[in-house]
Order: C-alpha cells, then sequence, then structure tokens
C-alpha cells in the first residue's frame, strides 16, 4: 500500500509542477504555447500512465522487482530491437572541444548520421519568448526532441525552428553546415537563387534544408550521433537508455575548467566582462552571481559524472567519460578507444581527419576552429588568465577538479612551469 501512496503523492506533485510549468508558458507569447503543446501531451500521457499504475494490485515487492527486471531486460533487447543501430550522445559543455570530438563522429562516412547542436533551436526559442530557461521545462524538451531525432524524426524539432520550415523545408537550421549527413546526396537539393541560409553547406551548393529528406537519410544510415552542449543533467536522458528502440552510448566529455574559463573569456568576450575586468583590477569585488553560474556549471558536470561512473543498471555499459586533455594529447588513441567502446568499426576516413586536424598552423587554428595544434592547447590557459582567476576557479570548482583529477596550482611558478603537470593520470572506463 505505501507504494501507492507514494506514487499518488508524486502524482499530485507533478501536477502542481505542470500547472506552474504552465503558468510560465503562458505568459510567453501565443505563438510559443500551441509549439510546446508536443510536449505537455507528452507530459500528460506519462502522468495518465502512472496514475493507471497506482490503480493496480501489484504488491510493492513485485513492483519493484518488475522494474528492475524490465531495465535489465530492455538493455539486453535494446541492440537486436535497435537492428545493430548505434544512438550516440556526445554531452558537454561550451569550450571543452565538444566540436573537435564530434568530427570523430560525422567523418566517419556514409554509415553514420552526425547532427550538431539541434538543440540550439529549443534553448533559443525557449530563452528568447519566456526571458530565461527554465531547467524543469527545458530538461524534458531537450530529451524528447533528442529522442525524436534519434528515431530520424525531425517534426518536434520543427516547432522551435525560427521562422517556421514552409512545408518541412528551411533556410535557418543551426549549423547545418557541420554535418556531412545534410549536405551530401540527397539531401542536398539544388540552389534556389535568391534565398538566404546562414549556415549553408560550405563544399557544394545546396537548397534550404528538405527536413524529409533528412529524414529519410537518418533512417537509412547505420548508426546515428548527436553533439549537444545543452543537457545539464544526465539522469534526464534515462527515459532514452530504457528505450528499446534505441541502443544508447552516452559520451561525457569534460575538461579542466580553469582552461573553460579562459576559453571562454575569449570566444565569448562580451559575456565574460565582469571576468575580464576583474582579471585585470584586483580591487573590483567579485560579481557574486557569476561566482554562482560558475559553481552551478561546475555541479552540473560533477553530478552527472558522478551517475555515469557508478554505472546504474540503466546506463552500464551504456556511458563513457573522456577528458578534453587526453584527446589533445592521445586523439588517435582516444578515438579509437571511443568507437571500441560504443561497438562500430574506426574507419580509415576518422584516422586521415584526425592526422589532419591535430597538427594545425596557427593561421587556421582560430577560436572556433576544429583545427588545432592539440598539444599546444592543453597547456595554453595557463598563460592565458591570471593566478587569482586560477585560484577562485579552484575554490569553487574543487570538487570537480578532483573528480576528473585536475591538481590545483598552489602558486604561480607552479602554474606556469610547463615541466609541472597539472593532470593525473587517470582510467575511467
Amino acid at each position: 500500500m505505501r507504494i501507492k501512496y507514494t506514487i499518488s503523492i508524486i502524482f499530485i506533485v507533478a501536477l502542481v509542477i505542470i500547472e506552474k510549468e504552465n503558468n510560465i508558458i503562458s505568459k510567453v507569447s501565443d505563438k510559443l504555447s500551441p509549439r510546446l503543446t508536443p510536449l505537455l501531451m507528452l507530459s500528460a500521457s506519462l502522468l495518465s500512465a502512472a496514475q493507471t499504475n497506482v490503480s493496480t494490485d501489484i504488491s510493492a515487492h513485485q513492483h519493484l522487482s518488475s522494474l528492475q527486471n524490465s531495465t535489465q531486460s530492455i538493455q539486453q533487447s535494446a541492440a537486436s530491437a535497435a537492428g545493430g543501430r548505434k544512438h550516440i550522445l556526445l554531452l558537454a559543455t561550451t569550450r571543452t572541444g565538444s566540436s573537435f570530438v564530434g568530427e570523430f563522429f560525422n567523418q566517419q562516412g556514409s554509415s553514420m548520421f552526425y547532427l550538431f547542436e539541434p538543440l540550439w533551436h529549443v534553448e533559443r526559442m525557449l530563452t528568447v519568448e519566456s526571458g530565461g530557461t527554465n531547467a524543469s521545462v527545458a530538461g524534458p524538451a531537450y530529451r524528447d526532441v533528442l529522442r525524436q531525432l534519434l528515431l530520424c524524426d525531425f517534426s518536434l524539432l520543427e516547432s522551435f525552428i525560427e521562422p517556421p520550415p514552409q512545408d518541412h523545408v528551411t533556410p535557418a537550421l543551426f549549423r547545418r553546415e557541420s554535418s556531412r549527413s545534410l549536405c551530401e546526396d540527397p539531401v542536398c537539393t539544388p540552389l534556389v537563387r535568391k534565398v538566404f541560409e546562414r549556415y549553408h553547406c560550405r563544399e557544394r551548393r545546396c537548397g534550404p534544408l528538405n527536413l524529409t529528406l533528412a529524414a529519410q537519410s537518418c533512417a537509412h544510415k547505420q548508426h546515428r550521433a548527436i553533439k549537444s552542449v545543452r543537457v545539464r543533467q544526465l539522469e534526464t536522458l534515462r527515459p532514452l537508455a530504457e528505450d528499446p528502440r534505441l541502443d544508447m552510448t552516452f559520451i561525457q566529455l569534460v575538461r579542466d575548467p580553469r582552461a573553460v574559463l579562459a576559453s571562454r573569456m575569449v570566444a565569448f568576450s562580451s559575456k565574460y566582462d565582469v571576468w575580464k575586468r576583474w582579471a585585470m583590477d584586483g580591487d573590483l569585488p567579485v560579481d557574486e552571481d557569476e561566482v554562482r553560474k560558475l559553481k552551478g556549471n561546475c555541479d552540473n558536470i560533477r553530478m552527472s559524472a558522478e551517475i555515469g561512473l557508478k554505472q546504474p543498471p540503466w546506463l552500464r555499459g551504456r556511458y563513457m567519460l573522456v577528458r578534453y586533455e587526453d584527446i589533445a594529447r592521445f586523439p588517435m588513441h582516444k578515438a579509437a578507444e571511443m568507437y571500441d567502446f560504443i561497438g562500430i568499426p574506426f574507419t580509415a576516413k576518422v584516422e586521415e581527419w584526425i592526422l589532419k586536424n591535430t597538427q594545425a598552423s596557427k593561421e587556421v587554428s582560430g577560436v572556433y576552429s576544429t583545427q588545432k595544434n592539440s598539444l599546444e592547447q592543453v597547456e595554453k590557459w595557463r598563460f592565458s588568465i591570471p593566478f587569482k582567476l586560477v585560484q577562485l576557479v579552484q575554490k569553487v570548482c574543487g570538487p570537480t577538479m578532483t573528480l576528473f583529477g585536475y591538481k590545483f596550482a598552489e602558486n604561480i611558478d607552479m602554474l606556469t612551469d610547463k615541466s609541472v603537470s597539472l593532470i593525473e593520470e587517470r582510467t575511467f572506463l
């Protein structure tokens, strides 16, 4: 009986949360509300299913045993249900080298359908229309869009693209050119003059993206991969791991938070004015809001990794933690390791791309470029931000750094001494 009362309470709390979210959504423009309808309908159907479960006569012990057995059974049958197809999510935060690592899958060739940051559209609409991204709304939205995309269904993503696609055709997909699958035949349709496409294909001229053709191409590919820096908590993606239609692998990419801050101060200069001013003038007070943001980012990354590394039943054999520093130092080895973990062949095309793009000259190693001299990138941050900022990051993100094996710089001499490594040798598998 106790489990019935517990589920009833959860159901009531869920209804209260949805009511609050509906209030939030109702404050935004009229055009957002109908676009969120599919998400609200999904939430309602899940709650209805939970309510139905409450009315069953299964005992608490039988119910819990059934859940455990179901999770194990789903994982064992996922590969066969997916027909041998692998579904890969590369999860990271900005300035962790995720665009570079994403190319390990984008360059795989004809067997891989790869998407670059499709959740950009979801985050942008929720932020622009509501004045801020509400985590309780964004998390389920991200999850549901990812699920449909991994199943080659672009319909839910379409509801977030602005301006809305016409007959499933859009010139506005974010970073289309970063996905080879969206720039090859038959997705590459004839060029349409006088139609501006900001993120147009680079190696060939194509017409606006036909999402119906993209979905068909996706369905014909053997494997599917998506790169995203917008998912905050790994736990929100549990339904994907338990979906029998998907054979999921989650790769979480992390980087030294001191290096991340240094990189963001350059790449997102206007957003990090406070940090730059404080770096130049030590007398300025530390902005508490910015420090809280930094701590929140570090905590989210750490908590997701802690869940993954504990290997709960729903993640067993599906989660891999990779440090950017290890990829930068040993790109070929780490790429092969990732492919082996996923269970798909590591092709010569990927090897060739890695060799070409880890020995780049300074002329082509721009802020957003995937071409880098990888060894230089590992240590670069140690000479680009003042020691006081390093101390602040170490104070705020200490537990995260410890978990990932990043050593603390005790003084400025230790920070700038290249003979002293700030990276512990760790194995996370």
